[in-house]
């Protein structure tokens, strides 16, 4: 299919033709290489081919066919104008690794302006005009000759296979060959310049399993014992979004279960998925969620008070959750708790059920990624809409609804009173539109009867208090005694307190107006350890050594757009007229990091004095003397940017002694995963000098 688009492809209006200058062929017929001269009618405009002085542009292009390894490589370069502009292309179709079926296409280009008559700029604006629009046809091209191909009934071309005289050394030497694992190159490491090479040999390292599943992602025992039905185009997502994650948050991978929650979430989008995971994955980190159960008691009044409980499970499998909501006193927990105290208890049940997930998924066979909630609303009234109770309820679903996505598999509602229509038309625009759909809401008995609860929960386990024989330990709930409350000021000061209750802080980033940290070493050989998360934007993080320290720090007038209330600030300590190289000097190599990417590093401090970790936003350069963007950086830099980007970050400093290279022996290693990640990446070696880690 591909070969067809020679000597000419009228889909390419500007590839007007191209001719063949030399060609090979192996004996055995498994490599044909074939390089061809291909004449372009550029869309520029024509003063800049006046003063070029050409009509048209000539690339060569090598195109190397390997049957035997069913590769096939495209290496492209420009002819014209060599000596003052420089054009690689490279690309690639080969066979998926784990998937005979799959397909695997990569591209990648570079381009190297040097000079052209003062008009650089404009021939790199034409050039990523060109660029872009070649990739978004580039599927379009092939499809069309794939079909082309299937209207002539061509469906199938035979492998190859070596003529009998060779066969015993081909044989032997395709046994030989290592095979890779499943590869997906992630648009982190396109953006950041890498080739193809280093990132397969990073990616494919066997040392490096992921967490918690088996080696091989495309076992379809795996697939249907543990993640359910999916299809190919699913499964694709699925290891693009997981590879993906895998060069930006080291050793803190969330399980494919938890993944495809997300992706599920938004119907498989992978940018979407990506976009509300990341969010969720640092959020978790901020505020310790993956240790709410072993170090968070839910206080007293809870355990006494809230109607909620967990009871057996459904017929399909999924844990029961029950919630007594009409006998429960919502004025009187937020009054004698507060929201925060709430939401974090409201948490903990969350990141019990997805524990209870795992545990029946090994107990029945069959992958469950959520969990059934029974509603019994016997008692509701209007106390019940008391203003800061449903302000509550609603913040609590928006933080459930954004973190737990897909892990409510069906909401039962049971004897709804007269007072729900108005309960509902306040909480339902908070609801996703496709967890709305897992509602069934019963009236009075209606419960009983056919279509109610006997559909889905089998006749032994139906509570008590619902006319069934089991005994339902889940607390009846009641009003919870006015001397309980507390004031408004007491409530607010424990709410601020656990609302920043993390050893993480948050700093805004502004385009001209970096984050700065100061950091006061006393001894020589002191380890100064980071962790860090680029929440919004791209930064550029460097590392600072003065000898006197800077002015107070004081707090940018930009300040005020923090990224979380309270704790996000802008301070700048680095003086104006402070010069680098005479007043400071840089201590470590510039670090560009990406939007979402997870950042652990430390540093050995040669001398004592102030060390200065600085945030900047990072600037996309003017021209690009690198890698060209993809299509998505492309449309990105055409809409409005922001000159804002967010970082939540944590920062040790320990003696050198008690350094032991990875920042597993730190605290600030605890980034937040433990639940949803079975290992974490670490090293045993110690740093003599610095050590800087994704």
């Amino acid at each position: 299919a591909y070969e067809r688009r020679f000597p000419t492809c009228p889909l390419i209006p500007m590839f007007v033709a191209s001719d063949t200058v030399s060609e090979y062929k192996s004996e055995d017929e498994a490599i044909h290489v074939i390089e061809r001269r291909c004449k372009l009618d550029i869309d520029a405009p024509r003063l800049l081919k006046k003063i070029a002085g050409v009509d048209y542009v000539y690339f060569v292009q090598k195109n190397s066919l390997n049957r035997r390894e069913r590769t096939l490589h495209i290496e492209a370069y420009n002819e014209t104008f060599s000596n003052r502009v420089i054009i690689n292309e490279h690309c690639s179709y080969t066979v998926h690794p784990d998937n005979e079926d799959w397909t695997c296409f990569e591209q990648s280009a570079s381009l190297d302006i040097k000079s052209f008559f003062g008009f650089e700029s404009t021939v790199e604006k034409i050039a990523m005009k060109q660029y872009t629009s070649n990739i978004k046809k580039g599927k379009e091209i092939i499809e069309y000759y794939l079909k082309q191909l299937e209207e002539e009934g061509i469906t199938f071309v035979p492998r190859w296979t070596p003529p009998v005289a060779c066969k015993s050394e081909s044989s032997t030497s395709h046994t030989r060959r290592p095979v890779s694992p499943a590869i997906n190159i992630p648009e982190s490491a396109t953006k950041e310049g890498l080739n193809n090479k280093e990132i397969l040999n990073t990616s494919s390292s066997p040392s490096e399993p992921t967490a918690g599943t088996p080696d091989d992602k495309l076992d379809a025992d795996y697939i249907k014992r543990y993640l359910g039905d999916l299809t190919p185009m699913q499964e694709s997502c699925l290891i693009r979004l997981r590879q993906w994650l895998q060069e930006t948050h080291k050793g803190k991978i969330p399980k494919d279960e938890h993944i495809l929650r997300f992706l599920r979430a938004r119907d498989f989008n992978i940018d979407k998925a990506r976009e509300i995971l990341c969010q969720s994955l640092t959020w978790r980190k901020q505020h310790q969620v993956d240790y709410i159960l072993d170090t968070w008691n839910p206080p007293q009044v809870l355990q006494d008070y809230y109607a909620g409980g967990w009871h057996h499970h459904d017929k399909d499998g999924r844990p029961l959750y029950v919630l007594r909501l009409g006998q429960m006193d919502t004025k009187g927990l937020v009054r004698a708790l507060g929201e925060e105290a709430l939401l974090r208890y409201v948490l903990s049940i969350n990141e019990e059920g997805l524990r209870r997930c795992e545990e029946n998924t090994k107990v029945f066979g069959r992958p469950i990624s959520s969990w059934t909630c029974l509603v019994d609303l016997e008692g509701l009234n209007m106390r019940h809409l008391w203003r800061p109770g449903v302000k509550a309820l609603l913040r609590i679903i928006e933080v459930v609804e954004a973190n737990y996505p897909e892990t409510l598999g069906r909401l039962l509602i049971l004897r709804a009173p007269r007072v729900f229509p108005v309960l509902w038309t306040l909480v339902s625009p908070f609801i996703d539109d496709n967890t709305r759909k897992k509602f069934l809401i019963y009236a009075g008995n209606d419960y009983q009867g056919p279509g109610g609860l006997l559909d889905y929960i089998d006749k032994e386990i139906i509570p008590d208090f619902l006319g069934g024989e089991c005994m339902c330990e889940v607390p009846e709930g009641g009003l919870v005694p006015k001397s309980l409350y507390r004031t408004a000021e007491e409530l607010e000061n424990e709410d601020i307190k656990l609302w920043t209750e993390t050893i993480y802080q948050s700093a805004s980033v502004f385009k001209g107006a970096p984050h700065e940290v100061l950091i006061q070493i006393v001894d020589a050989s002191s380890v100064i350890t980071w962790d860090f998360d680029v929440c919004k934007g791209d930064i550029v993080f460097n590392i600072f050594h003065s000898k006197r320290a800077p002015q107070p720090p004081k707090k940018d007038s930009l300040g005020a757009h923090s990224i979380t209330s309270p704790g996000g600030n802008n301070v700048q300590l680095i003086d104006k007229v402070w010069q680098l190289g005479r007043d400071y000097s840089m201590v470590e190599s510039p670090l560009i990091c990406k939007e979402g990417e997870s950042v652990q590093g430390s540093h050995v401090t040669r001398w004592p004095g102030f060390y200065i970790l600085q945030w900047k936003f990072h600037n996309m350069p003017a021209c690009a003397t690198t890698n060209l963007p993809r299509v998505d950086d492309v449309l990105a830099s055409l809409q409005v940017s922001s000159h804002k980007c967010k970082v939540m970050y944590y920062t040790e400093v320990i003696g050198s002694e008690d350094f032991r290279g990875s920042m597993t022996s730190l605290e600030s290693s605890h980034s937040g995963f433990s639940q949803l990640s079975a290992a974490t990446t670490s090293s045993s070696q110690s740093h003599s000098s610095s050590m800087i880690s994704r």
